[in-house]
């Protein structure tokens, strides 16, 4: 246990903190979640391309506060990205 009082009170913040983080980190894992369920269910290419935008800006939320490494960020986004066109190049039919 800390004794000093500057340490008391970083003990405090970092769990603060960590919790706030963890929220973060959360929110995003569940927007990409909805993007993988939306693709599995066949769901119409506006509804996708919502999702998956929302998806993309929670990764790089995440990233600008620092909860993840940019890079990380950069090739969740990438990944999504090239999921959502693969899926909607499937769902219409070539002409």
């Amino acid at each position: 246990m800390p004794n000093v009082k500057s340490a008391k009170k970083r003990v405090k913040t970092n769990e603060k903190a960590r919790l706030r983080n963890r929220a973060a980190r959360s929110a995003m894992r569940k927007a990409i979640v909805s993007v993988s369920e939306a693709i599995s269910e066949r769901k119409d290419a506006g509804t996708l391309q919502k999702l998956a935008q929302a998806a993309s800006s929670s990764v790089g939320k995440t990233a600008r506060k620092g909860i993840i490494h940019k890079r990380k960020a950069s090739r969740l986004q990438s990944r999504l990205r090239r999921r959502v066109n693969k899926a909607l190049a499937s769902s219409t039919p070539a002409a």
